[in-house]
């Protein structure tokens, strides 16, 4: 696991490739950054041949998918599993090993973006919901309705917004998070990506 608590401040930045400017989905890659703009992490969609191909142009993010994510060194300490599901998306978070650390499932709703941070039990630990007035703005906060961590879209350049769906996250963290919650949230920024702002992302 990542020493998050070191990191009170994240970028999570989509990595995107030449495909992209001729408007061809290529699998998901992001880096991430610590709040000095150096790099600590990164994270790619495992590669899954013609058929994972020809999914990620149908399906968008639909489609059944796994996410590793890597630390500097790249070695893998957090794995994301995304089942096939048309409704109510879901995101399996666990460690490099397999062990469970949660997940992230959304919650039905009309006029808002909502999902739930789960724990290794299935219990609610965080939630989020992003008001209509702060579409890109995501507060994940505890049974208190303190607010514990922050994923808010950071613009990336009219050009690059123009000709690609690259995207980029600022992830803050409250103090007294715990080392397992940041890693969820850190999973959920990728989650956000993924579920609102990718090309055929339908909310």
């Amino acid at each position: 696991m990542l020493p998050l608590n070191d990191h009170p401040r994240l970028l999570v930045q989509q990595v995107h490739e030449l495909a992209e400017f001729i408007g061809f989905e290529s699998r998901n890659k992001y880096q991430i950054l610590a709040g000095d703009q150096q790099p600590l992490a990164f994270a790619a969609e495992q590669s899954s041949g013609l058929l994972g191909t020809l999914a990620r142009q149908a399906l968008g993010h639909w489609r059944r998918f796994d996410l590793i994510f890597f630390d500097g060194q790249r070695q893998p300490f957090m794995r994301a599993h995304h089942p096939f599901r048309w409704l109510l998306q879901r995101l399996e978070i666990s460690d490099h090993q397999g062990a469970p650390l949660g997940a992230i499932q959304q919650r039905f709703s009309l006029l808002h973006k909502e999902f739930d941070l789960l724990d290794v039990q299935g219990q609610v630990v965080l939630r989020v919901a992003s008001p209509l007035w702060k579409l890109w703005t995501f507060p994940f906060v505890d049974e208190q309705q303190r607010q514990q961590a922050l994923v808010a879209k950071r613009w990336s350049g009219a050009f690059s917004e123009l000709m690609t769906d690259r995207d980029n996250f600022l992830v803050e963290f409250e103090a007294g998070l715990n080392p397992a919650l940041r890693h969820l949230v850190l999973a959920a920024a990728v989650f956000i990506d993924l579920q609102y702002f990718e090309a055929k992302a339908s909310g």
